[in-house]
C-alpha cells in the first residue's frame, strides 16, 4: 500500500498499488515482445505462492524505486540458448550461455524501467543474478507470474515479486 495524505487534518488515505502492478506486468509483456525477434504467446498473469521453485535456470533483477520487488525469468539452458541463437545467430552453452541469460534480464528489465518511467513510475534495476540449478525462492509478499511460449523455442515463466515496505 502506498500512503498518502489527502491535505493537512483530513487523515491517510491509502491508494492501492494495483496501478502500478499493472504497469509492471504490462511493461514486461511489452518488453519481451520488443526485445524478443521471435513471436511471443502471452497467457494470463496469475499468482504465485511461496516457495517459487525454478527447475533449471534463471535470472533475478532486482527492482527499487516507487516498488521494491524482484522479477525472475525462468526457464531452461535450451529456452535461453535458443533465445541467444535466434537474438545473435550462433549457438550459447557454459559460461558464456549464462553471461547472456543475465544479459537478457537486464534486457527485459531495462526496457521494463522504460516503460514504467512513461507511465510516471520510478524503477531502477539491480545487477541480474543467474541462477543454474533447483532453486526455491521465499521471502515475498505477492507474486503474480506471466507464463509465455515463444515460438520455436518453448516455454518461459516471468515472475515479478512484491517486497512489503513496511515489514
Amino acid at each position: 500500500m502506498v500512503k498518502c495524505c489527502k491535505s493537512p487534518g483530513e487523515g491517510v488515505l491509502y491508494l492501492s498499488t494495483s496501478k502500478h502492478i499493472q504497469t509492471i506486468l504490462n511493461g514486461t509483456i511489452h518488453s519481451l515482445k520488443t526485445i524478443l525477434p521471435m513471436n511471443i504467446d502471452v497467457k494470463p498473469p496469475g499468482i504465485a505462492n511461496e516457495p517459487y521453485e525454478q527447475k533449471e535456470m534463471g535470472v533475478l533483477i532486482g527492482l527499487v524505486g516507487d516498488l521494491k520487488g524482484r522479477i525472475i525469468i525462468d526457464g531452461s539452458p535450451e529456452i535461453f540458448g535458443a533465445i541467444g541463437s535466434g537474438m545473435f545467430g550462433m549457438p550459447l552453452e557454459g559460461p558464456m550461455l549464462e553471461s547472456f541469460t543475465g544479459e537478457f534480464g537486464n534486457m527485459i528489465a531495462g526496457n521494463l524501467c522504460t516503460f514504467a518511467g512513461q507511465e510516471d513510475l520510478e524503477l531502477d534495476i539491480t545487477p541480474p543474478t543467474v541462477m543454474v540449478g533447483n532453486t526455491k525462492l521465499y521471502g515475498f509478499q505477492q507474486a503474480f507470474k506471466i507464463p509465455a511460449t515463444i515460438d520455436g523455442v518453448g516455454d518461459i515463466t516471468i515472475l515479478y515479486t512484491i517486497d512489503d515496505d513496511e515489514a
